[in-house]
């Protein structure tokens, strides 16, 4: 595992670096966001979110959790940003090795990419998030198991 120093200061990703790089013209920006904010809803789900995120947070999370918002738009809220003080201390860990690890998007892509251009053509849809969740609920399981948490 790495040094607590080194993920306290990671940025797992940023959906600014998506629509400022190899972006289709022809989508909307807030396809930049999907990807994103599926993970930090299954964040909200599973509790692993900081006391920051909860203060700044607490309307969104409610929101969320009711389905009055989208993946999408909890990642805008947030400006695509998905960095360490989002999360609690087992929240890190976990997104450092699934999320910075590379999984993640590994996963996104097994699930639900397959047979799109491009991540950015995946639709935000309730249906999206929850095949998603089930896959990180299973692999957050497996990281459970690996590191006796």
């Amino acid at each position: 595992m790495e040094k607590k120093a080194d993920i306290q200061k990671t940025i797992y990703d940023n959906a600014k670096s998506h629509f400022l790089g190899n972006f289709p013209d022809s989508l909307p920006i807030e396809q930049a966001y999907v990807h994103i904010g599926m993970y930090l809803g299954w964040i909200i789900e599973t509790d692993l979110y900081s006391e920051y995120f909860e203060e700044e947070a607490a309307g969104q999370i409610f929101r969320f959790k009711r389905r009055e918002i989208s993946c999408t738009i909890l990642s805008e809220i947030w400006d695509g940003y998905l960095g360490f003080e989002l999360f609690n201390r087992f929240g890190n860990f976990f997104t450092y090795y699934y999320y910075g690890g590379g999984l993640y998007r590994a996963d996104y892509d097994d699930v639900l990419v397959k047979g799109l251009p491009s991540i950015y053509h995946v639709v935000d849809s309730w249906e999206n998030y929850e095949k998603m969740k089930q896959r990180i609920n299973l692999r957050f399981l497996d990281w459970k198991k690996l590191t006796g948490n």
